[in-house]
């Protein structure tokens, strides 16, 4: 997981979906803080807000001008699979399902989907547990998760 976490890190613009437009401490917004913070390029998919975090939201990722190269996906895991065929027909080749302790944003179909149209899914965790995006907690989280919950890459 550490190697795919690494690769998806190292794209710029990164599209998170289920940004809040309420919520500060929503796991979806922490990670579109996080990530901004530390200079990627982020964009805020929901469709039924025009701004979230200060930032223009977008309704899809078609919308975003110049596209995006990874998308983490921290909605409900039904939805999961819609974004997922939304990657595969924009060509997205990389795919971060979010979850931290609970079934998080996972969706084993959508993984499925994702993996036979050759696109990189990490079924698990949070970008924020791994390289510069990462602090102590989300580090401490990445160790537990990892002995708790097995993960298809």
């Amino acid at each position: 997981m550490r190697q795919a976490a690494e690769q998806f890190l190292r794209r710029r613009r990164i599209a998170v979906t289920g940004v809040s437009r309420h919520g500060r401490d929503h796991g979806a917004n922490v990670v579109y803080q996080r990530l901004r913070e530390r200079g990627y390029r982020v964009y805020a998919i929901n469709p039924n807000a025009d701004t979230v975090e200060g930032d223009v939201s977008y309704p899809d990722l078609r919308s975003v001008p110049g596209g995006v190269e990874a998308v983490v996906i921290a909605t409900r895991p039904q939805t999961a699979e819609a974004t997922v065929r939304e990657c595969v027909e924009l060509g997205i080749d990389a795919v971060w399902m979010h979850r931290g302790f609970g079934p998080g944003s996972v969706s084993a179909a959508a993984a499925e989907l994702g993996r036979r149209n050759g696109i990189t899914v990490i079924d698990g965790g949070c970008p924020l547990m791994f390289g510069p995006a990462a602090d102590t907690g989300h580090k401490v989280m990445r160790c537990l998760l990892a002995r708790s919950v097995p993960r298809r890459v």
